[in-house]
Formats: C-alpha cells, sequence, structure tokens
C-alpha cells in the first residue's frame, strides 16, 4: 500500500481517510475497530467511536506527536519532518484544460472559482473572493456559515472549526445571558440557570471566545427542532410512524396535529379519539374496560342509548351517541351519513408507487407494463433481467446488480482517460460517454464490445441519450448552449452537430430526456439556479421550478410517478416536484455534498458522490435508509439505471410511442435526411 494515503487490511489497501468513518471497508471490519489496520494500529483501549491521538481528519507523522490533516497528504509539500506524507504519491499531471487540486484530483480548469468544491477538499475556491458575511474560513481555505462553529462536527476538512475549547463550551449545559462580557462571568450566569442551550461562537484562527449567540439550535426551514433541542429532522419525518428524533418527540401527539377547535381529533370515523391522541376502534369503547391509556373511552354518557338515525352504525361513546362508518368513509357534515375517502387523491404516492383506482370504501393499486405488484398490493417492481446501476469510476464503467449486489467491470478505457457523464441506448444496448482527454463523445457496444467515436472537439458537463429519436444531446455549461447529434452518426473529422439552444442559458448542468414525451429538462447553475422544460427541439421552453434551489447538480427522471428529482449541491437537499412544477418536496439531508448524477428506480434514488468516492441511495419518498453501494478507488462521475431491460417491454413501449406520435422522430427519422429533433 502506499505509505502515505492508505492502510491495509485483508482485502487489500483502503484510503487513509477511510479508517473510523462509520463504515466498514475491510471484511473483518478491522478499519473500524480499536486494534486498528496495519500500519495504523491504535492505541490499547481506543476506540473507533473516539477521536484519535490527532483529532478526526487528521493523521500522524510516524514517530513523532506531529499531525497534519489528511488533505496535506500528496500536498507536494513536506510537512512532516522526514517527508513521509509525500511517500507513494501519484505523479501523473492532469490532462490539457484540467487543473490539479492540492489533493492531486483533477478538475476541469473552467471549474476553479465556479463557488462549487468541485476538488472535495476546497482548494479550486481557496484563492478566490473572500467570504460572505455571516461565513467564516478553515485554515485550509474553506468558507463555513459562523453557525457550523462548535457543533461538534468538522465542517473544516483541517478541523479547526472545532478548537479545544468547544469542549469547555459544551460542559456549561444551561442558559446564555445575552450581551458581552468575560468568558468567567457568562458561564457562572449559564450555570445559574437552566432556561436554554448554552453555545459560543469561536475564532477560527485563534480558538478565542468572541461571543455568545444562538440560545437554542437553529434548523433550516425545510426542518424541524426536536423537543430536547438537540437535532433537527425533517418536516417530511413527522408522524411518518418512525422515530428519528432521539426523544420521539417528532412522533407525539399525532393524532391531534390537524386537530380544530370543537371538532374531533383525526381519526378514521371507525375509530374513537383517546384523549392522549391515540386512536381506538369504536367496538371497543364503553364496554366496561379502559382500552385508551388514559381511560377517556369509559364513564361519562356511556349509558345513554343510541336513538340517532345513523346511516350505517351507531356506537355510545362518553360524550354520548355517534354515527360510525366503516373503513374507507368518513363521517359527513351532518354526522349521520358516510362519504367515500378517495385515498388516491388524499394519499398521493403514500397509497400505490405507481397507479392508483378509487373505488367506494376502497382502492386498488395497479402497475406499468414491465411492473409487477408485490403482495402488499403497494410497491410494482420491475419485472425480467435484474436491474442494474451503470457507474463510471474514473476509467471505468461498472455494473452494479441492485438485487444481488453483484459488482463487474463493464467497460474500461485508457487509464489516462476519465469516463466523466455517461448514458445508455436502450435500442442497441450501447453505452455513451464523455471523455475528457480527448474532448470527444465515445461509445462501445455491450454485446459485441465494438467502440466507436461520436464526436470530437465537444466539452459536455453532461450526456443524454434519446434511444427513441435516435440522437443524443449534451449541455456545454462554458458556452451555455445544449447540442444535439444522430447515434448513428461516425466521426470522419469533421464534428456533425448542431446547437439546439443558445443565447440566454445561464450555466446548464444537469440534462435529462423524457424521449416517449418528446421533452427534455435541464438545470441552469448560473446566477440564478433554476430547473427549466422545453420539446426537445428546444422550442416551449419556459422555467419549471425557480425558487429554493442552490446548485442543483444533479437530476433524475422518475416517470412511473411523472416526477423528477434533483440534488442541491449548495442546499445539501433532494427535491422533487411533479412535471409541471407542482407538488414540490424537499428533503434536507447531511450526507448529499457533492452530488455529480442521479438515477430513480422503483422506489429508490441512487446518485454519486465525489467527494467521499462513493455511491449512495435513499429512499426517494422519505430520504431515509441510506445505503452506501460502491466506494472506490476514484472519483464516481457518471450513472444511470437502464430500467427497460426486457425485450417484450421495450417492443410495447416502442410501438405505443409510435402510434401516439409523441415522438415525431421515433418513424423513419421524421423523414429526415439526417439530423430530426421531436417537436411534440
Amino acid at each position: 500500500c502506499a505509505a502515505s494515503r492508505q492502510a491495509a487490511c485483508a482485502a487489500g489497501c483502503i484510503p487513509v481517510p477511510w479508517l473510523c468513518d462509520g463504515e466498514q471497508q475491510c471484511p473483518d471490519g478491522t478499519d473500524e475497530q480499536c486494534a486498528g489496520v496495519a500500519g495504523h494500529a491504535r492505541q490499547a483501549g481506543e476506540c473507533c467511536a473516539l477521536s484519535s491521538v490527532c483529532g478526526t481528519k487528521k493523521v500522524q507523522c510516524p514517530g513523532t506527536h506531529h499531525c497534519i490533516p489528511h488533505w496535506e497528504l500528496c500536498d507536494r509539500h513536506k510537512d512532516c519532518e522526514d517527508g513521509w506524507d509525500e511517500e507513494g504519491c501519484p505523479q501523473q499531471p492532469c490532462l490539457p484544460g484540467q487543473w490539479q487540486c492540492r489533493n492531486r484530483v483533477c478538475i476541469m480548469a473552467e471549474w476553479k472559482c465556479n463557488g462549487i468544491d468541485d476538488c472535495g477538499d476546497s482548494s479550486d475556491e481557496d484563492v478566490c473572493a473572500p467570504c460572505s458575511p455571516g461565513m467564516v474560513r478553515c485554515d485550509e481555505g474553506k468558507c463555513i456559515l459562523e453557525s457550523l462553529m462548535c457543533d461538534d462536527k468538522d465542517d473544516c476538512l483541517d478541523g479547526t472549526d472545532e478548537p479545544s475549547t468547544c469542549g469547555e463550551l459544551c460542559a456549561a449545559a444551561g442558559c446564555c445571558p445575552r450581551g458581552a462580557g468575560s468568558w468567567d462571568s457568562l458561564l457562572t450566569a449559564c450555570l445559574a440557570c437552566s432556561c436554554q442551550v448554552c453555545s459560543a461562537r469561536v475564532d477560527i484562527r485563534s480558538g478565542d471566545l468572541y461571543w455568545l449567540a444562538f440560545p437554542h439550535l437553529s434548523c433550516p426551514r425545510t426542518d424541524v427542532l426536536c423537543r430536547d433541542g438537540t437535532e433537527c429532522v425533517a418536516q417530511a419525518y413527522l408522524c411518518d410512524g418512525e422515530k428519528d428524533c432521539a426523544d420521539g418527540s417528532d412522533e407525539d401527539g399525532c393524532a391531534q396535529l390537524c386537530n380544530t377547535p370543537g371538532q374531533p381529533a383525526p381519526c378514521q370515523s371507525h375509530e374513537y379519539p383517546c384523549g392522549l391522541g391515540a386512536c381506538l376502534n369504536a367496538s371497543l369503547v364503553c364496554n366496561g374496560l379502559q382500552d385508551c391509556a388514559d381511560g377517556s373511552d369509559e364513564g361519562g354518557n356511556c349509558s345513554v342509548p343510541c336513538q340517532r338515525s345513523c346511516a350505517r352504525l351507531c356506537y355510545p361513546s362518553p360524550q354520548g351517541p355517534r354515527c360510525w362508518c366503516g373503513p374507507g368513509y368518513r363521517l359527513a357534515e351532518d354526522g349521520l351519513s358516510c362519504m367515500d375517502i378517495d385515498e388516491c387523491t388524499e394519499w398521493g404516492e403514500g397509497a400505490c408507487s405507481q397507479t392508483c383506482l378509487n373505488s367506494p370504501g376502497s382502492y386498488s393499486c395497479g402497475c406499468l407494463p414491465g411492473y409487477l405488484l408485490e403482495p402488499d398490493g403497494h410497491v410494482c417492481k420491475l419485472t425480467g433481467p435484474e436491474p442494474k446501476l451503470l457507474v463510471a469510476v474514473q476509467s471505468e464503467v461498472l455494473s452494479y446488480g441492485l438485487r444481488s449486489g453483484r459488482e463487474e467491470v463493464l467497460l474500461a478505457t485508457d487509464k489516462d482517460r476519465v469516463v466523466f457523464s455517461l448514458d445508455y441506448d436502450l435500442a442497441e444496448r450501447k453505452v455513451f460517454w464523455m471523455d475528457l482527454a480527448t474532448e470527444s463523445i465515445r461509445w462501445q457496444d455491450i454485446n459485441l464490445g465494438k467502440k466507436g467515436t461520436l464526436v470530437k472537439g465537444v466539452r459536455s458537463d453532461c450526456i443524454a441519450v434519446d434511444w427513441l429519436g435516435r440522437n443524443l444531446y449534451w449541455t456545454d455549461g462554458a458556452a451555455g448552449q445544449v447540442l444535439a447529434t444522430r447515434l448513428g452518426a461516425a466521426w470522419q473529422g469533421i464534428p456533425e452537430y448542431t446547437v439546439v439552444m443558445d443565447g440566454d442559458l445561464d450555466q446548464p448542468h444537469s440534462l435529462v430526456l423524457q424521449p416517449l414525451a418528446g421533452l427534455m429538462y435541464w438545470s441552469e447553475v448560473g446566477s440564478h439556479s433554476r430547473l427549466m422544460e422545453a420539446s426537445m427541439d428546444g422550442n416551449r421552453r419556459h422555467v419549471l421550478l425557480a425558487q429554493g434551489l442552490g446548485w442543483p447538480t444533479a437530476l433524475a427522471l422518475d416517470l412511473p410517478t411523472q416526477r423528477i428529482f434533483w440534488l442541491d449541491e449548495k442546499l445539501g437537499s433532494v427535491g422533487s416536484a411533479r412535471l409541471d412544477g407542482t407538488s414540490v418536496k424537499v428533503l434536507k439531508l447531511g450526507w448529499v455534498r457533492s452530488p455529480f448524477a442521479a438515477a430513480v428506480c422503483e422506489g429508490q434514488l441512487y446518485w454519486s458522490e465525489r467527494k467521499t468516492w462513493s455511491v449512495q441511495q435513499v429512499d426517494k419518498a422519505s430520504g431515509k435508509n441510506r445505503t452506501v453501494l460502491l466506494k472506490r478507488h476514484g472519483q464516481p462521475h457518471g450513472l444511470q439505471v437502464p430500467t427497460w431491460g426486457a425485450p417484450t417491454l421495450l417492443v410495447a413501449v416502442l410501438t405505443r410511442a409510435v402510434l401516439a406520435g409523441t415522438n415525431g422522430c421515433a418513424k423513419s427519422n421524421g423523414g429526415c435526411a439526417q439530423l430530426c429533433l421531436p417537436n411534440p
């Protein structure tokens, strides 16, 4: 293993930053155990849950007590006295048109000073404009919010936002008096009362306290504060049946959240609302037994007989007789008759994962062609071959089985090349990718292994295949353009492509297509971020969403639910909306840091994280159940899930598209001799 950057375990070598990161990488788990791995042993009794001798995100120079941040490894400067931190470092320079980061990662030159941490160590933004008001600069150059100081998390790569004085501040759990003063006097006052949580600001350079603030933990607008004041959870997690707050306060009193004065709590019509918020089956009310925890289901007017003209049933209650409707119905305003509940409309995606059909007193779920309804009657799963996740990692494209977890190398290019953005041609089973080294878009046939070059002399942030109209589109953020060429084109020495959109595009970045409808969607990450939609010939352009966006760097379409998903690097969030721009939902997730590409399959959202060299997944609706699927020695970029893999399904989709006529290029190239751009 490279002495400066790697540690050895039973499976081979792993990067030093992966030690004690909370995720087991060595088969025997030694990277997360007290004993450590070869070359990086820890002292007896020292556990991974605790900071090492050097603190988190730092490494110790061998034979000394000198600690350096891990981003100083291989930075062309000897920070350890014996030069250990520069041993075994890769010597290969970046390619023309690229810029080398402090951590030796190569990025496109135009990404420098674009406001995005493309390097992963912030070195591409260190030499740029000063930090904005309300932010402070870490020793290694990165700007962070002042509110992130002393929050027990290393937001600075070198940990300078968590100086030793933070421990003293955390010991004072009380209330913070307002105004300035000496630390001793403030601490004394803080310990004297217990009305608030104490916190402080620390000078990032010297570690000295300079003012006290934030009497309570501050949550973003998309989150709510737990009752104990120690953490924030997404608003969407309230009353979802799972305790996300450590104190469980996100699930307290849920039955009364929407209650209005003078109206019963929102239990179903065949249920009785207990005083503490629980719902009880009406048949158990006034039965002589206290079934509600507070006994509110007994006593009162339980003895009054039912003499109301109820449409269904009548049951006694402590408040007097009440009418009772069966499941799937609710009591009408007259308090006597019953009305059907339209679960498909009221529950939305919570009712069915794809299609929903309401019926009197009930509803049923259905699936699109190529999917099968699971035994639970709600979730649809793909039929046919196992869906595969295609991921570009450095010079390779990997295939990952979403059922089996099996990994294999689908294609490999020269080691000095980087497979950047990629997409898949469903009709001819070809992978297309952007080759940064040669500034070309290349392809390979998965079945036959044939390779070729589609076009040269282009730069692209994202490519997308119209497998139905037989075109390939790409964005050029620097030029502010969206371009296209024929999938069947062969490089003849002269570029053959057309500019689909030009002029007022503000740094177009991620691009996704909906060939069945002849539409395309893209994100812009310039001065005013927004999500856009247009027909695939560039006409009928309009803004899909322009509010609540930071840097939407990764887009994905979920056609079964007709929603578009995006990952926002600046806000650290996952968002989604219907394809008409309505029903916007945003979840702030701490592990969304540097997303590059995204894909949706069934109920999961997948994305590539360049900063942590990983591919991750979460539940697309809730953002929960995060899983790291892949973690390799290299940055992942392009990512796709070709879901229409069954041949019979593909024929059905093609037939439907041709008959519908929404993609005019699907039949005989639309009658065009060369390039045909759909205009539905």
